[in-house]
């Protein structure tokens, strides 16, 4: 009997040394300094590039010089649900728009009854402020009256503020940017084709004072 007991004993006892043992190698093996990263790593993740904001573009004053006030027409098509444009032209769901750029943004004529947040906006309806309402008119004055959600394309929009001044304003149009002018360094390498028949060659150089001895002599 006492010699099983002890046989058992002896058997937990290694087994228990043993598992010590092991935890002991494993531990040390897959500590952290030990874990390599993998050979292939997982598909790598784009940030989004900072752009600054809105997508650089013509400016205003460029696409109204070359813009067309027919097609600004034809897009002002789907406006008459709500306006007219013509000379005295009653108001609508909208008001009238005969004239309205440059007229006060808000205070139009034929007593149309303007928001609020339209009419606290003040100044006058430029071409630059009249861009900022057709991009859109909740953003330009939150709270206002018109439902229309407004036009994202820049092209589309200078269009129709050259059909909008064409019918009663006729008010000059701002003169675009003068193109850059072009690199120092470009101008630099252009030098002047006299700077070079102004130089002297170098056999003209020695042959002067020989020259100058037959004249003298």
């Amino acid at each position: 009997m006492d010699d099983r007991f002890n046989t058992a004993a002896g058997w937990v006892l290694f087994s228990g040394v043993v598992a010590l043992g092991l935890g002991t190698v494993s531990s040390h093996y897959f500590s952290a300094d030990k874990v390599h990263a993998p050979h292939e790593g997982g598909y790598p993740v784009q940030a989004e590039e900072d752009t600054g904001g809105a997508a650089q573009g013509p400016s205003l004053a460029t696409l109204l010089a070359t813009g067309d006030a027919a097609k600004g027409e034809k897009i002002f098509a789907k406006c008459t649900a709500c306006h007219t444009i013509n000379a005295g032209g009653a108001n609508g769901i909208g008001p009238n728009l005969h004239g309205v750029v440059g007229e006060p943004i808000g205070k139009g004529a034929g007593g149309f009854a303007f928001s609020d947040a339209l009419a606290a906006v003040g100044g006058n309806w430029t071409f630059d402020q009249l861009d900022k309402w057709l991009t859109s008119p909740r953003a330009f004055a939150n709270g206002t009256k018109m439902s229309f959600a407004g036009l994202s394309n820049p092209e589309d929009r200078a269009n129709v503020i050259l059909y909008l001044n064409s019918q009663g304003s006729n008010l000059p149009l701002p003169a675009p940017e003068a193109a850059p002018a072009a690199d120092d360094a470009a101008a630099a390498g252009d030098a002047p084709a006299g700077d070079a028949a102004a130089a002297p060659a170098e056999g003209d150089a020695a042959a002067a004072p020989a020259e100058a001895a037959k004249t003298e002599g």
